[in-house]
């Protein structure tokens, strides 16, 4: 089963900081998730939420704020925000990267990154997972770049996701721990999808999901897992 990295190792350092990402790679963890919006510069920025307000000491939508504004702030522990290129920079193939587009007209800055980095043969389109609960915003990205997995993401039972599957060819479909199930889990397989579920940070969850013939978890403690 594959150990996904939650935000990087959040369990221990500043969720979608290079430390986290760097405590993933060290702990061998099989990808990397992370989470990304457009700043008001047009970067790519890595942070969850839509304003800095919880995870920096600044405050203020993400949207509204420059790279430089962005990156003045504390993100914990002196870590800074960074953008999904110096994430690239750093992770240098030595896990995949799964992309949620969480904001905003998202899909094409990201397609168009991956595919710069593809050209330069820094990555290769197959490294990556491309996964939202904006399913809209996966649709965006799928035609702009095909070639790369799609993750469908729901935060409840997965209905109707033979239909978005098939239109997205996605690679994977993305459960929480409370509707995983081994039944569904099957059907998903039959459907020809894999089942990565988030987000485990427990042994006893741990287990309990593995016993579902689930292909991914997401934990926040990577070095637990691996």
């Amino acid at each position: 089963m594959l150990i996904v990295a939650h935000r990087g190792a959040s369990g221990t350092q500043p969720e979608n900081t290079l430390a986290s990402f760097q405590k993933a790679l060290d702990a061998d963890a099989t990808a990397i998730e992370l989470d990304v919006h457009v700043c008001r510069s047009g970067e790519l920025v890595v942070i969850h939420d839509e304003t800095v307000n919880r995870t920096t000491n600044g405050k203020g939508k993400v949207a509204d704020l420059t790279l430089a504004e962005l990156q003045n702030l504390d993100a914990g522990n002196g870590e800074k925000i960074p953008t999904l290129q110096e994430v690239f920079d750093l992770v240098q193939g030595k896990a995949q990267i799964n992309i949620e587009l969480k904001g905003k007209h998202t899909a094409k800055p990201v397609a168009d990154l991956i595919r710069q980095n593809s050209i330069e043969n820094i990555w290769h389109t197959e490294d990556f997972l491309i996964s939202s609960f904006n399913h809209k915003e996966l649709k965006r990205f799928h035609k702009l770049l095909p070639e790369v997995r799609i993750g469908i993401l729901y935060n409840y039972r997965p209905f109707f996701f033979r239909t978005k599957a098939r239109k997205l060819n996605a690679f994977s479909i993305n459960l929480s721990t409370k509707v995983v199930k081994a039944k569904r889990v099957e059907r998903i397989h039959k459907n020809g999808q894999q089942v990565w579920v988030y987000t485990v940070n427990d042994h006893q969850t741990f287990e309990r999901v593995s016993d579902t013939g689930t292909d991914a978890v997401f934990t926040n403690f990577p070095e637990q897992f691996v």
